[in-house]
Order: structure tokens, then sequence, then C-alpha cells
């Protein structure tokens, strides 16, 4: 029992003395606050996804295919991400890309059908592509410049973000605000931080060569390892995109829940996502790898699981928080060991592990969609959770 403590008492001295240094850290803080601002925006955006579903007269299937906006345009933009960067440099394009993200997330909640929505949700995916590529650049090269690491941390504050932003957009839709103008004041403010703190800040982040860039981003075919990860960062990309674009609908549609109510299931998500990833650097080298990732699978089938049997909105919400400490470290695990993958140059595994990951948190969700609108959301959730389960055989192979 003493030793239990003492190693509780040492891990959270470590947590507090890491998170103290990344606050400190000037470029370290303005890139986590960067990685806050999109999903802050990301968020806030999903709390109103029920009403644009209502607002439209949209189905689960055709808000599906509007939300597979999003993934086109994330592969219309990541092939010409790393030249953009390479063209304009790293931290014009890391503001550039946050300005076009705000702006865009604040476009969908005005439009006035389907097809509208679906061309804003792709402007969405193009401006997040952008940012998402350039912001973990931003990480990754201090790290290297200043022999820190700040990776799961920024991660983390990626998570408070979509704590933050839901968690205002449950507290203003209880009040009556209307998502077009939290949504345009939303992304004004985070224009207006952008370009006063974080763009001077942002300029100090060092720069990668553009030999090493070049290397470093080329999308490779996969080898073995890289396909078990990548199959395995679906799974837990999918499990984020349920909590995501469908918490808020299913606890509203599914179990009964007003519309303040049900955007608490995100920002509860959130929380424990958060949670987990600011306490990584400890967890990590504590418990392996491998390990975490058997606890990824099984916690994230588990909690889809509460979600699916769920009689009341409490007991949703119960399971989406246990999803969010279940997949809370996947991203930060996989990352890393396809940064590593023997065999491949460096940095093309994780380029290419990237792109498969992203693909599978924007494109999952409007496929669950579907599947909802024919045989309801929990079998849809229910097939995520089996993935989940059938990824297990892959962690105890895949190399670390």
């Amino acid at each position: 029992m003493n030793a239990s403590a003492s190693f509780l008492a040492r891990s959270l001295t470590k947590v507090i003395t890491n998170l103290r240094h990344f606050f400190h850290h000037r470029l370290a803080l303005a890139t986590g606050l960067t990685f806050a601002a999109d999903s802050l925006m990301f968020g806030s955006w999903v709390a109103h996804i029920p009403h644009v579903k209502t607002a439209l007269g949209l189905n689960d299937a055709q808000l599906g295919l509007a939300l597979f906006g999003m993934p086109i345009g994330l592969l219309a933009m990541n092939p010409f991400s790393p030249g953009i960067i390479a063209r304009f440099g790293l931290a014009r394009t890391t503001v550039g890309g946050t300005l076009a993200m705000a702006a865009a997330f604040a476009l969908p909640v005005w439009m006035p059908e389907r097809w509208a929505l679906m061309a804003a949700l792709v402007l969405v995916g193009a401006a997040v592509a952008l940012v998402n590529v350039a912001m973990n650049t931003c990480a990754t090269n201090i790290e290297r410049a200043d022999g820190i690491y700040i990776m799961s941390t920024c991660h983390g504050m990626w998570s408070l973000g979509g704590m933050v932003g839901s968690g205002t957009a449950a507290a203003l839709i209880a009040t009556g605000v209307a998502p077009q103008i939290h949504l345009s004041i939303l992304a004004a403010l985070v224009i207006a931080a952008t370009l006063a703190w974080l763009r001077p800040a942002l300029a100090e982040v060092p720069e990668e060569k553009q030999e090493e860039q070049s290397k470093g981003s080329k999308f490779i075919l996969p080898n073995r390892d890289l396909l078990m990860m990548i199959f395995i960062g679906l799974a837990v990309s999918l499990s984020e995109g349920v909590a995501f674009d469908w918490s808020a609908v299913y606890l509203r549609d599914v179990l009964g829940a007003p519309e303040q109510i049900a955007a608490l299931g995100f920002t509860c998500f959130s929380l424990t996502m958060m949670a987990m990833r600011f306490t990584g650097d400890v967890l990590i080298p504590r418990f392996g790898e491998r390990n975490l990732l058997l606890f990824t699978a099984l916690c994230s089938a588990f909690a889809l699981f509460i979600t699916i049997v769920a009689p009341t909105p409490l007991m949703g919400i119960l399971g989406f928080l246990i999803l969010g400490a279940g997949v809370a470290l996947g991203a930060p695990i996989l990352f890393n060991a396809a940064a590593r993958v023997p065999g491949l140059a460096p940095g093309a595994g994780l380029a290419t592990y990237a792109t498969f990951s992203f693909i599978g948190f924007l494109a999952g969700p409007p496929v669950i969609g579907f599947i909802g609108e024919k045989f309801g959301l929990h079998v849809g959730f229910a097939m995520v959770a089996g993935l989940s389960l059938a990824t297990l055989a892959a962690v105890r192979a895949v190399k670390l």
C-alpha cells in the first residue's frame, strides 16, 4: 500500500513538473494553444450538430453524407500541406492554417441545405488538414531543438480545447444563444488571439530544413508493422469519431437527452482524454506501449458497450467518459511508433500513418451514419467496438 502511494506521489510530482515546464516554455505553450484552438472550434461545432440535423431536416444517412465533406477536404489538402509549409514557412503556414480553420468552422451552421453544408465541411476539412500537419511539425521541431518532449501534452491541450468548446456550447445552448452567433463570435476571438499572440510566438519555432522536410513527409507503401499500426490506429480513430460526431446526436435522439445535456457527452469524453494525455509521459514508461494499447482496445470496447445498453442519458454520458480514457493514449503511442518503424526512412512512416489515421477519424463517422439510418446507431457503435476488440491480435504481434 505504501509502495503504491509512493508511486502515485512520484507520478503526480512528475506530471506537475512536466506541465510546469510546458506552460513556462513560450514556444511549447504557443504550439499547445494552437492545438487547443483547433479543438475549441471542433468541439463547439460538434455540440451544434444535432441543431443542424434538425434545422435542415436530415436523417442519419443524409447527415452522414454531409459529414463526408470533411474527409474530402482532408484528402484534397493533405498532399499539398508539406509543399505549402516548404513554400511559405512553418510559422506562416501554422498561423494561416489556424485563421482559415477558425473561419471555416463558423460556416456550417449558416448553411441552408445539406449540399451547402457538405461544401462548407469540405473547407473545414481542408483547413483542419493544413493546421494539423503544421502544428504537429511545430511540436516535433521544438522537441528536436530543445531536447524536450511535448507531443503528448500538446495532444492533451487539444483535448482541453475540445472540452472547453463543447462545455461552453452546452451552456450557450441552455441559454438560447443561436449557434450562428456562438460560432461566429468564437471564430472572431480565435482569429484575434492568433494574430495578437500566437503569430509572434510561433515565428520563433525552429524551421526544419527543406530537404529533411520533403524526405519526412512523403507517403510510402506501408510494410507489415506499419499496416498493423494503421489498423490499430483506424480503430482508435473510429472510436474518437464516434464521440466527436455522434455523441450529441445519440444522447439526444436515442436516449432522449435535451440538447444542452447531450453536448456534455463530448465534454466528458474530452475531460478524461485530456487527463490521460497529460499523464501519458508517466504512464507510458511505467506500463509500456503494448500494455497501454491493449488497454485502449479493451476499454474502448467496454465503453461503447455501456453506451449501447444505456437506458438513460446519464449512463450514456458515463460511456463516453470511459471512452475518452480508453482512446487517449492511442494516438501519442502510435504516432511515435510509426516514426521509428524499422526499414523506413525517418518520418516516412509517421506521414503515412497520420494520413490513414485522420482519414479514419473523419470518414468513419459518416459511415456510422449510413449504418445508423438503416439499422440504428447502436449497431454502428457495436461495429466499432468489435473492431477495437479485433485489434488485440495486432497489438500483440506488432513490433513497438
